[in-house]
């Protein structure tokens, strides 16, 4: 996910193009490629390698599922967070590109805490230490590449944009398949530590080719001196509060558990989008027209919690299940164990985007040439419908598990990626598009931030909900798969009951 409106406007002035595209898309493309490479690598294997077992041949820390996907839910929750003042930063201090080399260096020196085969004290300092890495880095490549195209016509920079995500996806295919493989079937901390050098190599990469993206990503000069004053004043201010509030936790004899954590993140994610949304809501610059675009974006933002809060088990409930009930000896041969890595399933998802996002994209130009192009909340209750189709695929899956009393077949896990890719090309594309356009030109910038937030919360919900599909047992599997079947398909219902009335409230946003 990406805050555009954080770029600092430059236009690029270095003559050097790729196959017409200016040269720094290429710059961008190879950092976020390996940015995607880690984040998806350590991503597999996080939940696996706490949960497995100390003395085992490739041992974890043995923790029980709650706490892995407690740990879960605070990383990718965290990332997601951190990606609003990340681009905040860059876009009021530093510029992107600072960010970005801050970031691409946090991220990697993350990794190699991690490979460190030592307490979990020093672990979970790898991963908070990649948190802000990511928060720093994510969101601002995006906006170096939106930089890089200002002044050019839309559907070049349309075509950049689709020529950088093919980046993001390569990225999320090859961490999977190589660094987390390696680290399942070899050694987690290896898997960790290759992840950190994919990070470090984008990072050197970019600081050798940053000169072909001409003024794009350059610090501000566009902000005071007393703003900058009073901004690194906020954030001191917020440092410090931080790391008084870390002593009181901490210091205690009875520290905060991981669950308690991860609540305790989802309750301040809540209060930001109650206490932001209420300020806009509240607004008397307003009129009744633009709030009920507010209402609208309200709408969506409950759309892509559920949805992300669904669809991001892939991490947690689907990783569980892949290594607990799916038979993965079709090219195990290759193994001592006769099973393939079941991390190499979460690379199911982005071969499917990168396959099937042209044909979506040109489905939807054929409905509109038809002016039958449906309306942006008949697109978001069908994501949220296929969601649950997804779930119910694999509620049929955990009742032929009970049944058998064995494993099923890697194709029900296949087919869940393939509804839930679907769901997500409905959907996802949908929710920045729209924020730009409903949003009152005074709070775009910040209900972009709202888009991150929403996010930041799906993704907490799926580690919490992970972590407890983990600790269930065999049996109760179908009934967990058909809660979400109904939450996921549910809510997609009743948003395409209520999309003729949200259009209406949309106007004539376009």
């Amino acid at each position: 996910m990406n805050d555009p409106t954080t770029t600092t406007i430059v236009s690029p002035d270095s003559p050097k193009t790729f196959f017409g595209h200016p040269r720094g898309l290429v710059t961008c493309f190879m950092v976020e490629f390996f940015e995607r490479f880690t984040y998806y690598g350590m991503r597999s294997m996080l939940v696996l390698f706490l949960a497995s077992p100390v003395l085992a041949a490739n041992p974890g820390f043995g923790v029980d599922g709650a706490t892995a996907g407690a740990v879960y839910a605070l990383f990718t929750g965290g990332a997601y967070l951190l990606a609003i003042p990340g681009g905040w930063l860059a876009d009021r201090l530093i510029g992107q590109r600072k960010a970005i080399f801050f970031g691409g260096l946090l991220i990697a020196a993350g990794n190699f805490i991690l490979a460190i085969p030592a307490s979990p004290t020093v672990f979970y300092s790898g991963i908070f230490v990649m948190v802000l890495g990511i928060g720093l880095l994510k969101p601002n490549v995006s906006s170096v590449v939106g930089a890089l195209y200002e002044g050019q016509p839309g559907a070049r920079r349309d075509a950049g944009f689709s020529i950088f995500y093919m980046g993001i996806n390569l990225g999320a295919t090859s961490g999977p398949l190589i660094a987390s493989g390696l680290g399942e079937k070899v050694n987690w901390h290896l898997g960790f530590f290759l992840c950190g050098i994919a990070t470090l190599a984008g990072t050197l990469y970019f600081i050798i080719s940053q000169r072909y993206l001409g003024g794009a990503g350059l610090p501000p000069t566009n902000v005071s001196a007393s703003d900058r004053k009073r901004t690194w004043t906020l954030l001191i201010g917020i440092a410090v509060a931080s790391a008084v509030l870390a002593v009181v936790l901490f210091a205690r004899e009875h520290p905060p558990t991981e669950q308690q954590l991860a609540l305790g993140l989802f309750a301040v994610q809540v209060a930001l989008a109650v206490f932001f949304f209420g300020y806009v809501l509240l607004s008397k610059e307003l009129d009744t027209a633009a709030k009920k675009k507010i209402g609208v974006i309200i709408v969506f933002f409950f759309c892509a919690i559920l949805f992300w809060g669904g669809f991001e088990q892939q991490g947690t409930t689907f990783n569980t299940f892949a290594f607990e009930y799916t038979d993965r000896s079709l090219a195990g041969g290759f193994f001592a164990d006769g099973q393939h890595p079941a991390t190499w399933y979460q690379s199911i998802n982005p071969v499917f985007i990168i396959v099937f996002a042209p044909v979506f994209a040109w489905f939807w130009v054929s409905l509109g040439a038809r002016n039958m192009d449906p309306s942006a909340p008949m697109k978001m209750g069908a994501g949220l419908l296929l969601l649950g189709v997804g779930f119910l695929v694999m509620m049929w899956a955990a009742e032929l598990v009970v049944s058998s009393g064995g494993k099923v077949g890697p194709t029900w896990l296949v087919l869940a990626y393939l509804f839930h890719t679907f769901g997500e090309l409905c959907l996802s594309p949908v929710g920045l598009s729209n924020v730009t356009k409903l949003a009152p030109a005074k709070f775009v910038s910040r209900m972009m931030g709202t888009w991150f937030l929403g996010t930041a919360m799906g993704n907490t919900i799926a580690g919490l909900v992970g972590g407890q599909f983990a600790e269930a047992k065999a049996p109760e599997m179908p009934h967990i798969f058909l809660v979400m079947t109904l939450i996921g398909a549910g809510a997609g219902v009743v948003i395409l009951l209520i999309s003729r009335g949200l259009r209406g409230w949309i106007g004539d946003a376009r």
